[in-house]
């Protein structure tokens, strides 16, 4: 029965912290931001990309398909949106829960060094 909902709606993602994020970084993960441009610019990440959510289905094929993708936004809602559309092409991805805000109340790093590429 799961196999056939899979079929049906693509791959599945997973729904991680923060903290799952950071060990997922540290061995190897890429960290996509898809906020807008100027979201990114106001703090990020250290380690994100930029690639906003509206360019992430036609951008999929730049990312690596052997290494794992967390994707994160402002609050959750995005980087899940982008997370299925990634997952739907076959690449192996989490989406960080909370988002950017969860990810600030956790004590991790943020940056406003730029890392985008357009």
């Amino acid at each position: 029965m799961i196999m056939g909902l899979r079929s049906l709606f693509g791959k599945s993602y997973a729904t991680i912290t923060p903290e799952e994020a950071e060990r997922q970084l540290a061995s190897g993960a890429i960290l996509i931001d898809v906020r807008s441009a100027r979201e990114f610019a106001n703090g990020h990440a250290p380690a994100a990309r930029n690639i906003p959510l509206e360019q992430i289905a036609g951008r999929a094929h730049e990312l690596p398909n052997d290494a794992p993708i967390v994707t994160i936004c402002h609050s959750g809602a995005r980087s899940a949106i982008a997370a299925r559309s990634l997952a739907k092409h076959g690449h192996t991805v989490s989406s960080l829960r909370g988002g950017t805000t969860a990810w600030i109340a956790a004590g991790l790093p943020t940056s406003k060094k730029s890392t985008s590429k357009k």
